[in-house]
């Protein structure tokens, strides 16, 4: 759980830096100039952040299946070598679909005057300044979001029916609230990720409910992450109960220190 809780870390910060700095730079000076270059930079990095974050996605679900489901291989099926090959068979899948949009968008015409309304380089604001024929991309979008958004999610909803079956043959009411609490921020961070990303699809031609959909999961959903994951582990809550302390018998030797010397 921790191994990929740091991999989800590690794309949530990727993602921030990618969205976050320009959208204040937008917000400050009500616009930005940036290169096509750049632009097909900023959405390379933004595409490997989010796929990267909808494997994970799956793999945790993967993972609270086991721990649910089959508490008794769980060692052996969650091992170090399946977390490491796991990790790598995510960025391999990532980098050959990378590879494959910049062939392909690199060839784009714009056309005048290439002005995105939108707060990042996204795939449509891209799409939508090319006076060349994008049918080809727009089809090769559709395909790579097959293997990104599509197979992660219904693999996510297959694993919570067979976690919630399994929960309601739990005999007891505590076991069963104590069961569902271990994958409840899995389950919310789910949520919230996905059903943003549904509702843009949902209405493709309304750009305010792009922006704002858009907005939760790329910022909003990064900056609930850790404190989601935080505040539901118990270990993660006696370290921080332990920091605190130290900071204030820290606090009070300070104090009295002082406190003597006057």
């Amino acid at each position: 759980m921790y191994f990929f809780l740091t991999q989800l870390s590690f794309s949530d910060i990727l993602l921030s830096t990618t969205i976050v700095p320009n959208m204040l730079h937008i917000l400050l000076y009500e616009g930005s100039f940036v290169s096509f270059i750049g632009c097909l930079t900023q959405y390379y990095f933004f595409f490997a952040s989010e796929s990267l974050e909808c494997l994970l996605l799956t793999v945790m679900s993967f993972d609270r299946y086991q721990a649910i489901c089959n508490p008794l291989h769980y060692s052996s099926v969650i091992d170090v070598t399946f977390c490491t090959k796991t990790i790598l068979l995510c960025w391999l899948m990532i980098f050959l679909m990378i590879l494959t949009l910049s062939v392909t968008m690199s060839y784009l015409w714009l056309c005048e005057p290439k002005v995105i309304d939108h707060f990042f380089c996204d795939f449509d604001p891209i799409l939508e300044l090319s006076c060349s024929d994008t049918f080809l991309i727009k089809m090769e979008g559709f395909i790579l979001a097959v293997p990104i958004v599509l197979c992660p999610f219904s693999l996510i909803l297959v694993s919570y029916v067979y976690i919630i079956i399994t929960i309601l043959k739990i005999p007891s009411v505590t076991g069963r609230q104590k069961t569902f609490f271990t994958c409840s921020s899995h389950l919310a961070v789910v949520s919230l990720y996905y059903g943003s990303i549904i509702t843009i699809y949902l209405f493709p031609n309304q750009k305010s409910v792009k922006k704002t959909f858009s907005f939760f999961y790329t910022v909003i959903t990064p900056l609930l992450n850790p404190m989601l994951y935080s505040l539901s582990n118990r270990d993660i809550k006696n370290a921080l109960k332990k920091l605190s302390n130290k900071i204030s018998l820290a606090f009070r030797i300070h104090w009295f220190y002082n406190l003597s010397i006057l």
